[in-house]
């Protein structure tokens, strides 16, 4: 179902509304509280992927039933880390499948043997970590908390809105832009040393807090021809 039809499509049919907060393939922003509050209003749980998200979107997740995120995207953490916030009823609803040691109340005593205690926190769905995974991790959430994700959300969108510029497109509220390109640009942005993704068939370019005016110049120079 397209990202923009989701809204329309809750009716009184509906158990689950399960969506990506931001659509990887387009850059699409998911309007938040109206989806959480239309599956509220029919009794649905609602389910958000924050990995496209996290990190340079302010997100208000206090409606959301269960925010899953993957770390390695924009929270810039190793491959490996990721997150997941659950309200307490509906983690009562929910059978840890994975469980071990690192699930229990107190895992210290969870190592040798039944029973196994849960958490009483979202901790009872933890596995064992990543140890080196969530060690690269830290230093990249502290350097995103010090810089404020509004403020990163507004360095980043108007990164992105300069390269919208620069192509001709109308501004936006997402820090993902894709576009249509033939065979040549994408050479160029190679040769550039632009680092794209090609998604639904558009290349894909993410503009976050380590990228420039500069690097927008570069983009839009290697895929028109012609600087900013």
């Amino acid at each position: 179902m397209p990202a923009e039809s989701l809204l329309d499509a809750i009716d009184g049919r509906t158990d689950v509304v399960a969506f990506s907060l931001v659509q990887s393939a387009s850059g699409y922003v998911a309007p938040l509280a109206k989806l959480t509050t239309a599956a509220r209003a029919f009794g649905a749980m609602s389910i958000v992927d924050a990995s496209q998200a996290a990190g340079w979107l302010p997100i208000d997740a206090s409606d959301v039933d269960v925010l899953v995120c993957a770390a390695y995207k924009w929270l810039m953490a190793p491959r490996g880390a990721a997150f997941a916030a659950v309200r307490p009823e509906i983690a009562a609803r929910i059978r840890p499948l994975a469980a071990g040691w690192y699930a229990g109340e107190d895992f210290h005593e969870s190592y040798y043997g039944p029973p196994l205690r849960l958490a009483a926190s979202a901790r009872q769905f933890d596995i064992s970590p990543a140890w080196f995974c969530w060690v690269g991790a830290v230093p990249s959430l502290q350097a995103l908390e010090t810089a404020g994700i509004e403020a990163i959300h507004e360095h980043d969108v108007a990164l992105a809105n300069a390269f919208r510029t620069g192509l001709d497109q109308p501004p936006s509220n997402s820090a993902v832009v894709t576009v249509a390109v033939d065979d040549n640009a994408t050479r160029r942005l190679a040769a550039a040393g632009v680092v794209t993704a090609v998604r639904a068939g558009r290349v894909r370019l993410s503009f976050h807090v380590y990228n420039t005016m500069s690097d927008v110049d570069t983009a839009v120079t290697a895929i028109t021809g012609r600087p900013l």
